[in-house]
């Protein structure tokens, strides 16, 4: 069997699909021409999401606060609690940005931050509360795996208590914040201080069986090797595959490449934030041939920029995100570009040849 009919096996394979390997995986990645693995790309998009149409939302991230005692080492945002430059954002600081995106007609607030040592449960408990209470219409796309692990030690809670208390005051879906590389391997070179790949996972299986809807994201590009990149995969399909029937778990899955601008990973170990934009599309055509069980693929516009973006709408990918109001971290490590309106949003996905349709956090559609 030629390279060539070795490939189109498991291209068969996914369209009937069954799980492709992570040893398939690299395989494609290292042996497809890229135009064939988009193309195989594409009509598995089409299989699990028929027609032209690509999704995207209005939604804002607010960084409840820049502490952190975990201090990553791909990450530039994050300081220490006595650092001139930490805030805990305010009460009319919340006010001002939701009426800014109510005015612009979104609702959802994506609400993540550092680990901060002084914060507790209960902190949590009253910021959303009371964002609910004054905005009962905002939905609060918040915290994220880690975030969640840190509150239910502090706590002395278990990951499924700490997330119904959360739930009962406010949360409304969990992010995939903090799952850069699932292996433990690779957490201890970037961020030894965060959760294990296991808690992380336990964190998220805990969500789907309360159908608590979540995302699934992977940062990349950095110190992994490329059979760790799916591995990873399989892991979150793996967990996909756990949920009660009927519930969603993972929406969306959304791969990103590392942007280190003097970063400690750069600058202390000579990390380069190095994926090109061919890279970056073979790993987007992948995800939606080896994510059989996740609907919906999201390019990352915000760290390879709009053309790449559009790229991947070709290669697999049905969702562009958001129009990010506001983002301070990827943009404080060399992100490429940071925010669009709603307008600009639009046209980019029309000059990729598709039709640019709004949605919810849920992927229902909005009519504009």
């Amino acid at each position: 069997m030629n390279l060539e009919e070795k490939r189109y096996q498991i291209y068969e394979k996914a369209f009937r699909k069954e799980w492709i390997s992570s040893e398939e995986a690299v395989f494609l990645y290292e042996s497809a021409p890229l135009a064939e693995l988009m193309q195989a790309a594409y009509q598995f998009r089409q299989l699990l999401i028929p027609g032209e149409e690509v999704s995207w939302i209005i939604d804002r991230n607010i960084n409840y606060t820049n502490v952190c005692i975990t201090r990553c080492r791909f990450c530039n945002f994050s300081c220490s609690p006595g650092s001139k430059k930490a805030y805990i954002t305010s009460e009319a600081e919340y006010r001002k940005k939701i009426k800014e995106l109510f005015a612009l007609g979104g609702d959802q607030l994506l609400l993540q931050g550092g680990i901060h040592p002084d914060w507790n449960l209960e902190d949590y408990v009253r910021l959303f509360t009371n964002l609910k209470k004054e905005f009962p219409e905002l939905k609060l796309h918040a915290l994220g795996p880690h975030e969640v692990h840190h509150i239910a030690l502090k706590s002395g809670l278990s990951y499924r208590e700490t997330l119904e208390i959360l739930h009962k005051s406010g949360l409304d879906s969990l992010p995939g914040a903090g799952a850069e590389i699932l292996s433990d391997r690779v957490r201890s070179l970037i961020s030894p201080a965060k959760c294990t790949s296991e808690e992380w996972l336990e964190v998220m299986r805990q969500a789907h069986l309360m159908n608590l809807i979540t995302s699934a994201t992977m940062m990349f590009g950095h110190m992994e090797t490329l059979g760790e990149r799916f591995l990873h995969l399989e892991k979150i399909r793996s967990l996909q595959a756990e949920r009660p029937k009927n519930h969603t778990g993972f929406i969306s899955f959304t791969p990103w490449p590392f942007r280190g601008k003097d970063t400690v990973l750069c600058k202390r170990y000579g990390v380069t934030d190095s994926v090109s934009i061919e890279e970056y599309v073979r790993m987007i055509a992948l995800s939606r041939l080896m994510l059989t069980n996740i609907p919906n693929i999201q390019a990352s516009w915000l760290t390879v920029g709009k053309t790449a973006g559009q790229i991947c709408l070709h290669g697999g990918a049905n969702d562009m995100g958001s129009i990010m109001i506001e983002e301070n971290v990827v943009s404080s490590a060399g992100g490429l570009q940071t925010t669009l309106d709603t307008e600009s949003m639009k046209n980019m996905i029309r000059e990729a040849g598709f039709i640019p349709v709004r949605r919810n956090q849920y992927y229902d559609l909005i009519q504009d």
